[in-house]
């Protein structure tokens, strides 16, 4: 049983050796357990501080890439290194190392496919009070888009295991976190989380720059998700707000045409019409996208068997 600890890092060099220096080498359950460092195209002494570390595995961007990016080229590289757990924790030694047993101890038992870290995020105390709130309604939407039960949904210490691996996605390029419980979600995987520490203060978020950003990012992000994991559902719904509208003033209409009122109130039966119809049309997109979603489905599993004919090769590689 291996396990790989990932690491995406941009300019980290302040931060990474202690974060390195926390990190377990041996896990109960666990016969190895590797180190991997992203640099998404680090200007410092990121790489430097990496090896000098220890670091087993480093894989370079030329630039910037952002951290979904960063993510997604972590998880294939521990793939194809055969890694059978996959556990991806912050540069900035956030989240407490001592935990990361308690993080994968789900998966060991079969319990899980994937496990989210829990901070207790009413005890951070750098945390703004505004941004205790918006952590709180954030991880309430993605618990209600992906049907699961994830108390801190932009939690990034989580441990995956190879077959969940496997069948990640990420297409938004702002972060991995939300999306990629709402795809497992919507997918079928068991999904557990454990409470978890984080450590003292040492670097403001890269992510959160400013409360504004950060809300309508994620506000983006969880509409972008739910429009491609549940089309028929969205347009549904974003159709009846029109439709009910025009049909209410189609209504009234009605009611005064048949009571005898002098005027036509013509404007109000050409609202009425063009209200109803984009409602429909709305309608429509949603069967239109409801099919093309099937056909994603199709490509993902195709996709799946590409991928475990690609690690499988790569593993026996390494066997060898």
């Amino acid at each position: 049983m291996k396990l790989i600890i990932q690491i995406p890092c941009y300019n980290e060099e302040a931060t990474l050796g202690v974060t390195l220096s926390e990190l377990p080498r041996q896990i109960p359950g666990i016969d190895t357990v590797e180190w991997l460092v992203i640099n998404d195209g680090s200007i410092d002494r990121t790489v430097d501080v990496a090896k000098a570390s220890g670091v087993d595995r480093i894989i370079s961007f030329d630039r910037n890439q952002g951290l979904a990016k960063a993510f997604m080229a972590g998880i294939e590289a521990c793939l194809k290194a055969g890694a059978d757990i996959i556990v991806n924790t912050d540069a900035d030694n956030q989240y407490c190392a001592a935990d990361i047993p308690k993080l994968v101890e789900p998966i060991l038992q079969g319990e899980a496919d994937i496990v989210v870290g829990a901070r207790p995020i009413q005890e951070i105390k750098h945390f703004s009070p505004t941004k205790k709130f918006l952590q709180k309604i954030g991880s309430l939407v993605v618990r209600i888009a992906s049907n699961t039960n994830i108390p801190d949904a932009p939690s990034g210490f989580r441990a995956i295991s190879r077959n969940a691996a496997l069948q990640l996605n990420v297409f938004n390029p702002y972060t991995y976190t939300l999306e990629m419980i709402i795809q497992a979600g919507q997918k079928g995987m068991a999904i557990a989380s454990v409470p978890i520490r984080t450590n003292d203060y040492l670097r403001p978020s890269r992510l959160v720059k400013s409360i504004p950003s950060y809300i309508q990012r994620s506000i983006l992000t969880i509409i972008r998700i739910f429009m491609t994991y549940q089309p028929l559902q969205f347009f549904s719904i974003l159709g009846t707000f029109p439709f009910s509208l025009g049909a209410m003033l189609g209504i009234r209409w009605l009611v005064l045409f048949f009571g005898g009122t002098p005027r036509s109130h013509v404007p109000s039966l050409v609202v009425s019409a063009i209200l109803i119809l984009i409602g429909v049309q709305l309608w429509i997109f949603g069967l239109v996208a409801d099919l093309m979603a099937v056909n994603r489905q199709l490509l993902e599993d195709i996709q799946l068997r590409q991928r475990r004919a690609e690690i499988e090769k790569c593993s026996s590689k390494i066997e060898i």
